[in-house]
């Protein structure tokens, strides 16, 4: 269905009679229904009796089972409300609602569809070349959607840093893939899970090679997940590009190389105890590539807690912030993984269904926050005579250059203002809870529970992880988690102390992405526009006054200058329906952990 959807989209952006006559807020809310659907249509499957132990799919390039398919619905349904973060533009004529066209948002949908049919496919791979073609998919996506806004220096930046470390981890991926078949033979897990069971003295030779390949894919998929000390690129990109593009690149990709990971390391086991060789090599054998796995995913599963926890602390902007956020939970992550056990794996997938929930909620508010706040703004032109105004959204400079084109006496064009302001810097929020309390006090449920406070949700997925940690020996490390818990909530209270802060001075400073008004005047001419009854310039009449206009948002009269990007009443829904459950959790726990653990049972006695 993803696939279809796919290319009914392209065709519809190919056409122009489609195009042009498609509203863009048409693409993003058909796209998230279309996950939406897709995630509910997945579930059927659940219901064949042969999905216990898995059916191989397209000659055993892909292997479908019960928790594959599990994520996969989750996945599909997080998309479709990712999709409903992309701001709706309205203005009122009239005390008449128009939608504004905004053009990045069909791409927008177009990118979400191709990278997420990658996800989808890395979740369920059970070959190298299936493996590969997978996170490719996935990856150029993301290459793709971090430079979204083309016209945003730091949005390309980004972009460009993201791609060119992105090629280096699937490069390594690659070369781990090579090393791996250059010493099986084979590219079908299902036969290197085989071949690594056999316990001989002359395949020590062959499990050394194996070892190197595997490690090297870990390595890859590592890094392309922000796991310290393979973390530089990803609070440059997050914090370069759109708070809707990075909600997308710090939930959604992480999930589908998880799963892959929970795959490797719970066929091929992990190894805790110590690698001592016997008198025929087998116990060397037998856990070469375990004990490896175990080793590598310790070292960054440390390195996570301490780095993100730590570093986090002297971020000043609140994406980088939110970067720093993910790799300490990805320590956490990892930490559950690598113990390798029923419930270590109980604790995992619970982590990960609430990790993806409260980001997703967190993002969310942030991005109401923004609209409900005005941050953004566009430019206003009158027209006179008879007091008309036109809103364009081009950058200033051009409509200068245009403007000053004209020698015309008939009417005149002038730039009220110009002003544009993200939310980036952690002190933006302050005094938002006297403002607007309802949101902020949804942001407040969300910091707490990425903190590990009780009885959020937040604390019962660390105590799980830690919990199963102490059971299986890892004592220095849980004491370690722990404390790197409590320095990370530091930082998430100070949030919560500035939205309820007072601003005691006002300031005149701007900050580095705001431009201010400008003004200027000059004369135009255009036989086409002409006047009506309800004071409305003809949308054809400004097109060719100015033909090299392509994406005039609306025309509308000065008596209502209110151009709002408007909260939608789905965006408000998901947000107190998210929140509630990041509250109420603790009332009936049983309806997402009796799945967890019955998903963690499958793979070990399937």
């Amino acid at each position: 269905m993803i696939f279809i959807s796919i290319l009914i989209l392209i065709v519809a952006k190919a056409l122009p009679v489609l195009n042009t006559n498609i509203s863009s807020v048409h693409f993003y809310r058909s796209t998230s229904i279309v996950f939406i659907v897709t995630g509910f249509l997945s579930i059927n499957s659940l219901y064949l009796e042969t999905i216990g132990t898995g059916i191989g799919i397209y000659s055993g390039l892909f292997h479908v089972t019960q928790i594959t398919q599990f994520i996969e619905t989750f996945f599909f349904i997080i998309v479709g409300l990712v999709l409903i973060g992309w701001p709706q533009i309205i203005t009122k004529v009239n005390k008449i609602k128009y939608y504004l066209t905004d053009k990045y948002s069909t791409d927008y949908s177009l990118i979400i569809l191709f990278t997420s049919l990658g996800s989808s496919l890395l979740i369920t791979s059970y070959d190298l070349i299936s493996l590969y073609l997978s996170i490719e998919l996935q990856s150029f996506g993301l290459y793709v959607l971090s430079t979204l806004y083309r016209n945003s220096e730091s949005s390309t930046k980004s972009g460009l840093k993201y791609f060119l470390l992105g090629g280096l981890s699937s490069a390594i991926i690659l070369l781990g893939s090579g090393i791996v078949y250059s010493y099986t033979g084979t590219t079908s897990f299902e036969s290197i899970y085989i071949l690594n069971s056999i316990n001989d003295l002359n395949t020590e030779y062959f499990l050394q090679g194996l070892t190197l390949g595997l490690l090297l894919i870990f390595i890859g998929f590592l890094f392309k997940i922000a796991a310290a000390p393979l973390h530089n690129w990803s609070p440059d990109v997050y914090d370069g590009t759109p708070t809707i593009v990075t909600m997308y690149l710090t939930i959604l990709p992480k999930i589908a190389i998880f799963m892959f990971l929970l795959e490797i390391s719970t066929h091929f086991g992990i190894y805790h105890g110590p690698l001592s060789i016997g008198s025929l090599g087998e116990t060397y054998n037998s856990f070469l590539v375990e004990s490896s796995i175990y080793k590598l995913l310790l070292i960054t599963s440390i390195c996570s807690l301490l780095i993100g926890s730590v570093l986090g602390l002297s971020q000043v902007k609140i994406k980088r912030l939110l970067a720093y956020s993910t790799i300490s939970h990805i320590g956490f992550i990892l930490l559950a993984l690598l113990i390798n056990t029923e419930q270590s794996i109980d604790s995992f997938l619970f982590y990960i269904l609430q990790y993806t929930i409260t980001n997703l909620n967190l993002f969310l508010i942030i991005l109401a926050l923004t609209y409900t706040h005005k941050f953004n703004s566009n430019q206003l032109i009158n027209l006179s005579p008879n007091n008309k105004s036109l809103l364009i959204n081009k950058p200033l400079p051009l409509f200068s250059s245009l403007f000053n084109k004209s020698n015309s006496s008939n009417i005149s064009a002038e730039v009220i203002s110009y002003k544009y302001k993200d939310l980036n810097y952690i002190s933006d929020l302050k005094n938002l809870f006297f403002s607007n309390p309802l949101l902020s006090l949804c942001l407040c449920i969300c910091l707490f529970s990425m903190a590990g406070i009780p009885p959020l949700i937040g604390f019962f997925s660390k105590q799980f992880v830690l919990y199963a940690a102490l059971q299986n020996g890892f004592y220095l490390t849980a004491i370690l988690a722990i404390i790197v818990s409590v320095i990370s909530a530091s930082y998430y209270l100070k949030i919560v102390k500035l939205l309820i802060s007072e601003n005691e001075t006002e300031t005149n400073t701007e900050s580095e992405n705001e431009i201010e008004s400008e003004n200027f005047s000059l004369n135009l001419t255009s036989p086409s526009i002409s006047d009506n009854k309800d004071n409305i310039l003809s949308l054809s009449g400004i097109q060719e006054l100015l033909p090299s206009i392509t994406d005039l948002s609306f025309v509308k009269g000065v008596k209502e200058n209110k151009d709002i990007i408007e909260l939608t009443n789905v965006h408000s829904f998901t947000i107190s329906t998210l929140t509630l459950i990041l509250l109420l959790f603790f009332i009936k726990p049983s309806l997402i952990l009796n799945s967890t653990q019955l998903l963690s049972l499958s793979l070990f006695y399937n």
